[in-house]
């Protein structure tokens, strides 16, 4: 049974999951605030964080950057109220692997940590060790690193796991609906813009100035990985 830690300082929501993880097989933790998280992190070790951005003293983000200081890979998924795309990007930028914008569905929350969890497990690459290239680019599926050039690039899971599906698939246009399987294992339908951000995450951290763009937008079907 895996472990849920819940921090939210809306005491009703945080109830209200609460019970909702449990009936769904769940072992739930909580805490009001993100110095609370941190010590549930420490105290109990959860198997997957559910963390509201805004938390009075240490909010959500601070607790993502302090996790991954710390170099815990433990999976985050981030709630907010906030749907700006800058804010999305700011809760990657410290960390988290996913985000959820309120208001949300209880079955979306329940399908994105049923992903997270399965992406918590030992990668199974049937190449063995055997890195994926595409130009400058390299990437160790079991090392779980990711070059460009001569630097290493760090990625979050989801991040490290989009880009390994495009350069295992480079040179083929994936849908949206298909990464959103692959990755996801959810389709989030056409009006997310889950993908979108997670592709300019990338984008960010791979394509500086100078260095040849290799992950492509196919305006109204998807995404490519190819060297141009």
């Amino acid at each position: 049974m895996s472990t849920v830690l819940i921090a939210d300082d809306d005491r009703a929501i945080r109830q209200s999951l609460a019970r909702a993880l449990t009936l769904a097989g769940y072992e739930v933790v909580e805490a009001a605030d993100g110095a609370a998280a941190l010590s549930q992190v420490e105290s109990v070790k959860p198997d997957v964080a559910v963390l509201d951005v805004m938390m009075p003293h240490v909010d959500g983000l601070t607790v993502c950057r302090v996790l991954r200081a710390e170099r815990q890979r433990l999976p985050i998924l981030m709630l907010t109220a906030r749907t700006e795309t800058a804010d999305r990007v700011a809760g990657l930028d410290a960390g988290a692997d996913d985000y959820l914008p309120k208001p949300f569905e209880l079955d979306e929350l329940l399908a994105r940590l049923r992903a997270l969890l399965r992406r918590v497990q030992p990668d199974e690459d049937p190449e063995g060790r055997t890195e994926l290239r595409l130009g400058d680019v390299a990437l160790d599926p079991q090392a779980h690193r990711v070059r460009r050039g001569e630097r290493d690039v760090e990625l979050s899971k989801t991040e490290f796991q989009l880009l390994e599906l495009l350069l295992r698939n480079q040179g083929i246009v994936l849908d949206h609906s298909t990464i959103y399987d692959r990755i996801w294992g959810y389709d989030f339908g056409p009006d997310s813009k889950n993908l979108a951000v997670y592709m300019s995450y990338l984008r960010r951290k791979l394509e500086l100035d100078g260095e040849t763009k290799f992950l492509h937008t196919v305006r109204g079907v998807g995404y490519v990985a190819r060297m141009e």
